[in-house]
């Protein structure tokens, strides 16, 4: 995550809860925020959502660690996502797993040395009759085979 001085990174928590009273109800759009603009929602960060407003920090670690596109460390640039699911391995996701990992030069669970991309799997993308599915950043692929998924990939780099 990018290094912010404590004020810049309080002031943007600040005017967002602002913009919901500083309710709770301020805690997804400002997790939101802060992952697309800085990638992470780190330790520090957490801890200063809950102090803005006014919630234990143990609420906002809850809501991080439970949806999975919240990201406790930086990740690359990209975050390529692969269908997981049964379906999708039946629709030939094996393959396409092995020419990813090939094309990219990292395995799942790894973001490569440049942090330009960051490879994981993800449950169910809810595209069970056009599997395998993938997801690139906020855009879905879908029906991919090896060739078309390095041809997506090769985008990226």
């Amino acid at each position: 995550m990018l290094q912010l001085e404590k004020s810049d990174l309080t002031t943007e928590i600040e005017k967002l809860a602002a913009q919901y009273n500083n309710e709770r109800r301020a805690l997804m759009p400002i997790l939101e925020y802060v992952q697309s603009k800085y990638h992470a929602v780190s330790d520090f960060v957490q801890q200063e959502i809950a102090r803005v407003l006014d919630i234990h920090p143990v609420e906002v670690y809850s809501v991080v660690s439970f949806y999975s596109f919240f990201n406790h460390e930086q990740k690359g640039r990209n975050i390529v996502r692969l269908c997981r699911t049964i379906v999708c391995d039946m629709a030939g996701k094996p393959e396409i797993e092995k020419a990813i990992t090939r094309e990219l030069g990292i395995k799942f669970g790894e973001t490569s040395a440049d942090l330009k991309v960051t490879l994981e799997y993800t449950n169910c993308l809810g595209l069970c009759d056009q599997g395998p599915a993938m997801l690139v950043n906020d855009e879905v692929y879908t029906k991919l085979d090896p060739e078309k998924a390095c041809n997506i990939l090769s985008r990226l780099k």
